[in-house]
């Protein structure tokens, strides 16, 4: 029977990753989702953390957790990040909150993730959103 998990991998002669995250995964046979980018939204429907990272952070991996959750899935079985921000400035306050956070969700190694600086979000007040691809069971 096959495993149902996703295996992080850094080839041999790779350069060193530039934060928590590995160069690929191996996803095993399985049902592949592929998760639409999560915003600071609470159960309201309204912005969380208006010009406040930290917060917009907390928001949007909790959301992305209850999404992962409703699909009978973890953050064990994501595959791939990309997270996107308004303002390169928060590049370094993400690495230092997902240095805080990922070691609670992953166990030792952790999704390969893309970073993209772009103009806006679909509302000015979002500040970052990040979507995932995920193995299902």
């Amino acid at each position: 029977m096959t495993k149902n998990r996703v295996t992080y991998i850094d080839p041999p002669g790779a350069a060193p990753a530039q934060g928590l995250y590995s160069h690929a995964a191996k996803v095993t046979a399985g049902d592949l989702y592929f998760i639409a980018g999560q915003l600071s939204v609470g159960a309201d429907g309204q912005v969380v953390g208006k010009n406040d990272f930290e917060a917009q952070f907390r928001q949007v991996f909790g959301n992305l957790g209850t999404v992962l959750e409703g699909l009978g899935v973890s953050y064990d079985h994501v595959a791939k990040f990309t997270t996107y921000f308004v303002h390169s400035q928060d590049i370094e306050k993400f690495m230092k909150l997902r240095a805080e956070l990922f070691p609670k969700l992953f166990r030792g190694k952790f999704p390969p993730n893309t970073i993209c600086v772009i103009d806006r979000l679909v509302k000015e007040d979002f500040l970052l959103e990040v979507e995932a691809i995920a193995r299902g069971r």
